[in-house]
């Protein structure tokens, strides 16, 4: 009988995640649904935990976390210590996620300050995740040219799944260059709301 049958008959949690890692590794997908099963109320406690998510994002990350975890488990020199490496996981895609809100939300709020103080009412402020501002933040992207500065807004922004450290680490720059690029972007981002508000005033008048 394998491991990851009779983890729950008084077998050590350690040894149990240790032999079913191996088996997964060796493609055993019951292996791979038994960590899950194992270890899935702990990292959706750990998820809930975190005040700023709510119950979609906290099984988003539940779910990013396994998902992760499972892609890399050969680089996990310590089988026996699957569940803390796991959360360690799951607690930072939960605070990536935060991180990323907390993103957006500074864009918007700036674009919004800028509309307001044109006395712009009804010019909205693009929140990266709806529909036509989704778009317009498309089209600057769409139009930076190819090079660094256009991957990395479309790593942050678009596909969302990378902090800005992570993203210097793929790209291999310091985060303060990532930063940089950032606060680029959010200055176009500005200035075509803003252009557009006048084009929009202009066809009003």
């Amino acid at each position: 009988m394998t491991a990851h049958r009779k983890a729950e008959g008084g077998e050590d949690a350690g040894a149990a995640d240790a032999a079913d890692v191996a088996a997964a590794l060796r493609g055993d997908r019951a292996a791979q649904r038994a960590l899950y099963d194992r270890h899935r109320p702990a990292v959706h406690r750990l998820a809930r935990g975190f005040p700023a998510l709510d119950a979609d994002d906290a099984e988003d990350v539940v779910q990013d976390a396994f998902v992760r975890a499972f892609a890399s488990l050969a680089r996990l020199e310590q089988p026996a210590r699957f569940g803390g490496w796991l959360l360690t996981i799951a607690r930072n895609r939960a605070i990536t996620r935060i991180a990323r809100g907390r993103a957006r939300d500074q864009l918007a709020d700036e674009l919004g300050r800028e509309a307001e103080a044109l006395g712009v009412a009804e010019a909205e402020a693009p929140d990266p995740e709806a529909g036509a501002e989704l778009e317009l933040v498309r089209r600057v992207v769409d139009e930076l040219p190819e090079g660094p500065e256009k991957e990395t807004v479309r790593l942050f922004y678009l596909e969302g799944q990378l902090t800005a450290r992570e993203i210097a680490a793929r790209l291999g720059v310091g985060k303060s260059a990532i930063t940089m690029r950032l606060e680029r972007f959010r200055a176009k981002v500005k200035r075509r709301l803003l252009a557009e508000v006048a084009r929009l005033r202009g066809e009003e008048s």
